[in-house]
């Protein structure tokens, strides 16, 4: 299922929320109708988080069926909350730190920020448990950002280079697509949080970019 939305009138709901196949991480203070909307389209648990005081759970925090990872200011409530979810939760201390952004992961593989050290590397590889490489979307570092993945699918930045998108393909096993968000937004990841089972799409985007989402992350 596909659910168009904003939070708080704000349409890059990937900056505010992670999900997998189980739960969903969220920004707190969301009214019900928008947490119900986000449960109805992913099919998840919800958890209502800050970290250390900030609403962009999705910058901050990246994750996969096994292991998740942080950055190193969260607070202990926050740590606390995702290790009683279950997660094997990995604190991250480097330069660049802000999971969500410089982390693409999936079940399969994981892309990370080519600035982050060799050391962190070996932490997310460990953490995740799949096979982790350095890289770019479009030339973006941010990896976490400039693309958005399942288990079913990959969607990414238009602008993607051909030596990238086979590093994709062959990282992730799954189909890889380019698109836009948030009626033209290059920036998949701000726009768009996804499952195996739906997503939840910033509400300036259009029906023709719902169309290549549905294709690219296999709903049709």
């Amino acid at each position: 299922m596909l659910q168009l939305m904003d939070f708080n009138e704000n349409p890059n709901v990937g900056v505010y929320s992670r999900a997998n196949d189980k739960i969903a991480f969220i920004q707190k203070g969301l009214t019900k109708k928008d947490k119900n909307s986000i449960k109805r389209a992913l099919d998840v648990d919800l958890v209502e988080l800050n970290i250390a005081g900030s609403s962009i759970v999705g910058s901050l925090l990246s994750f996969n069926s096994t292991g998740a990872v942080i950055c190193d200011f969260v607070d202990k409530a926050t740590y606390d909350t995702i290790i009683d979810k279950g997660f094997n939760l990995r604190i991250i201390s480097d330069k660049f730190n802000a999971a969500g952004n410089d982390i693409l992961v999936n079940d399969y593989g994981c892309l990370v920020h080519p600035d982050v050290r060799d050391d962190t590397i070996k932490e997310i590889k460990k953490t995740f448990d799949v096979e982790t490489k350095k890289g770019t979307i479009a030339g973006l570092k941010t990896v976490g950002m400039a693309a958005a993945v399942t288990n079913k699918g990959l969607l990414c930045h238009p602008k993607i280079e051909e030596d990238e998108l086979k590093v994709l393909k062959d990282l992730f096993q799954v189909p890889v697509m380019i698109g836009t968000v948030n009626h033209g937004s290059p920036v998949i990841g701000s726009g768009l949080v996804a499952n195996n089972k739906g997503a939840i799409i910033g509400n300036q985007t259009t029906g023709i970019e719902m169309g290549r989402i549905e294709e690219a992350l296999g709903f049709i």
